[in-house]
């Protein structure tokens, strides 16, 4: 199994990691966990607007990126991403381009969505998704 960590799990990772995070993570290997390169972008553009922004990019590059495999956005996810965006359209309801690019590369490499946002992610069809800021085994 292949997971795709959200930026807000990302982000957990950074503070004061919960302790469910902690758990999820000694369960899986870390070869099989992954980011996306539009969190790598949101992760930047959020560290740039603090005030020690050079010290907390250096810490997620080190302690976070350097830990997962980064999976590229490119022709195979814009055409999943084009997919969701029509059906959600088309359904009437709303989600952040961001979540569709993030949605579309794990559909795309096949991954578990893992993020907290798992309301907002619902919406994606055939999407997998777990949030392991719950407890292991809540189903969640």
């Amino acid at each position: 199994m292949r997971y795709l960590l959200d930026s807000n799990i990302l982000s957990d990772g950074e503070k004061r990691p919960n302790p469910n995070l902690i758990d999820h993570l000694r369960l899986r290997s870390p070869e099989s966990l992954f980011t996306s390169s539009i969190c790598v972008m949101e992760l930047r553009s959020g560290g740039g607007q603090r005030k020690d922004s050079e010290v907390f990019r250096d810490r997620i590059n080190s302690e976070i990126l350097s830990l997962v495999g980064i999976l590229p956005f490119d022709f195979q996810e814009a055409m999943a991403a084009g997919d969701i965006l029509c059906s959600l359209t088309k359904a009437g309801q709303f989600l952040g381009i961001e979540d569709i690019l993030i949605a579309s590369t794990a559909l795309s490499h096949r991954c578990v969505m893992v993020t907290a946002n798992v309301r907002h992610f619902s919406r994606v069809e055939a999407l997998n998704i777990e949030n392991w800021l719950e407890p292991v085994g809540s189903g969640v």
